[in-house]
C-alpha cells in the first residue's frame, strides 16, 4: 500500500488523538504541570490543522486550508509556549496574535479555493521560527533541570532548521519544484513529524515531572502570606552563602527588620489589615534589594536580610529605602502602614555561623527600639 498524503494525514491525526488522551489523563491530570498542559494545547491544536488539510480539494478547501496554517501555526506556538513555562516565563502575546494573524492574512489573500499552499511562504515561516524559539527556551534551561532536556532541544531545533530549508526550497523553487516536493513535500514533513511527535512527547513526560518536582519545592521554601523565603529556607541557604567565599565575597551585612506597633494594626484595624501590612514591607524590602541578596520572613512581623559583600553603611541605606517605600503607602488600602525598627550586624572571613549573626542583628535591634523604634541600629554600636 502507498502511504499518500491523505492517509499520513490521517494517521497523524489519529497519533495526534492518542497523545493528547494519553498525556492528559497520565501527565496533565496527574501533575497539572503547565509544560504538560501545554503540550496537550498544541497536540489539539496539530490535530485539528491536520483534519483541515483532508478537506482540500473540496468546495471547503477556501476556509479549511487557511484555517489549518492558523491552528498548526498556534500549535507551534504552544510549543513554545511550553518550553517557556519551564523557566516560569510567560508567552509574549504577540506569540499568539502576531504569527497566526500574519499566516491568516497571507493565506486568505493568495487565492485558497483553488491553492493548496496560499500564505506557504508565511505559514512555513512562522513554523520555523515558533519550533527554533522552543528550542532556544529548552537550551536556556540549567544544565541540573533534567537529562532529557538536550535531546529535546536538539529534536526541536532539527525540526525548525528543516522547516527553514522547507521555506527556502518554497521561496526558490515554488510549491512544484522538484526539491521541494521530493524532500519537503507534505508526505514527507507529516512523515518526520510523526516520529519526532512521538519520540518529543514521551521525552515531555520527565520535563513535566521535573517542573511539578521544582514548584513544590519552591511551595515549600516559600512564606504563604508574603511570598518570601521562609524562616528555614532563608537558614539553609543564608548557612551555604556564608560557607562559600565566592558568594559573599568573605564579607557583608545582616538586617533584622521589625514592625514597630504591629499588634496595634491588628487591634485597630483587623488582622486582614495586619496581613496587608506584612505583604506591604515585603514587596518593599523585594523593591530595594539586589536579587543577590535573600530575603525572608523570619516569624510574625519580624523579616530578615542577607546581603553578600554590603558594608555597614550600605545596610543602613537599605534599610532607610525599605522604610521609605512603606511610608510611601502610609494609607494605601485605608490602612496606615506601621513603621519599622532595623538591627544591623557584620560578617567578615571569619564568620561561619548564621546563628551568631542573628543574635547580634537582635541585640542590635532591641538598641533601636529602646531608643524610639522607626531607626536602624549597628552591631558595633553606631546608630
Amino acid at each position: 500500500m502507498v502511504l499518500d498524503t491523505t492517509t499520513l494525514r490521517i494517521a497523524f491525526g489519529l497519533m495526534a488523538l492518542v497523545l493528547v488522551v494519553l498525556f492528559y489523563f497520565s501527565a496533565y491530570r496527574v501533575t497539572r504541570s503547565p509544560y504538560s498542559g501545554w503540550w496537550c494545547v498544541a497536540l489539539v491544536f496539530f490535530l485539528g490543522g491536520s483534519g483541515c488539510f483532508l478537506l482540500d480539494g473540496t468546495p471547503h478547501q477556501i476556509w479549511a486550508n487557511p484555517v489549518g496554517n492558523v491552528l498548526l501555526v498556534h500549535g507551534g506556538v504552544a510549543v513554545w509556549a511550553g518550553a517557556r513555562s519551564l523557566r516560569t516565563a510567560r508567552p509574549p502575546m504577540w506569540a499568539f496574535t502576531g504569527l497566526p494573524l500574519a499566516t491568516l492574512v497571507a493565506s486568505v489573500l493568495d487565492n485558497p479555493a483553488t491553492n493548496t499552499w496560499s500564505g506557504g511562504t508565511v505559514f512555513l515561516a512562522a513554523m520555523s521560527i515558533s519550533i527554533g524559539l522552543a528550542s532556544r527556551e529548552l537550551w536556556r534551561l540549567e544544565p541540573g533541570y533534567s537529562r532529557v532536556r538536550i535531546p529535546m532541544a536538539v529534536s526541536a531545533g532539527g525540526l525548525a532548521v528543516y522547516y527553514f530549508f522547507r521555506w527556502l526550497a518554497f521561496v526558490l523553487e515554488g510549491q512544484d519544484g522538484r526539491i521541494f516536493v521530493t524532500v519537503f513535500g507534505s508526505a514527507v514533513t507529516t512523515l518526520v513529524t510523526m516520529v519526532l511527535l512521538v519520540v518529543v512527547s514521551f521525552s515531555m513526560a520527565a520535563l513535566s515531572s521535573e517542573q511539578q518536582t521544582r514548584a513544590l519545592r519552591v511551595v515549600a521554601s516559600r512564606d504563604d502570606l508574603t511570598g518570601l523565603l521562609n524562616r528555614k529556607a532563608f537558614l539553609d541557604l543564608a548557612a551555604e552563602q556564608l560557607a562559600d567565599r565566592a558568594i559573599t565575597g568573605a564579607s557583608g551585612a545582616l538586617i533584622l527588620a521589625d514592625l514597630d506597633h504591629f499588634k496595634s494594626v491588628n487591634d485597630t484595624y483587623g488582622h486582614a489589615a495586619g496581613d496587608v501590612a506584612l505583604r506591604r514591607f515585603a514587596d518593599a524590602c523585594i523593591a530595594t534589594v539586589r536579587t543577590t541578596d535573600l530575603v525572608g520572613r523570619y516569624g510574625g512581623e519580624e523579616f530578615v536580610l542577607l546581603m553578600p559583600g554590603a558594608s555597614p553603611e550600605r545596610a543602613e541605606l537599605v534599610a532607610s529605602e525599605i522604610s521609605r517605600r512603606l511610608a510611601a503607602d502610609a494609607r494605601l488600602d485605608g490602612v496606615e502602614m506601621p513603621t519599622a525598627s532595623y538591627g544591623i550586624s557584620t560578617y567578615d572571613a571569619g564568620t561561619s555561623q548564621v546563628d551568631d549573626l542573628i543574635a547580634a542583628a537582635d541585640a542590635a535591634l532591641y538598641t533601636a527600639k529602646s531608643l524610639g523604634r522607626n531607626r536602624s541600629a549597628r552591631s558595633d554600636g553606631r546608630i
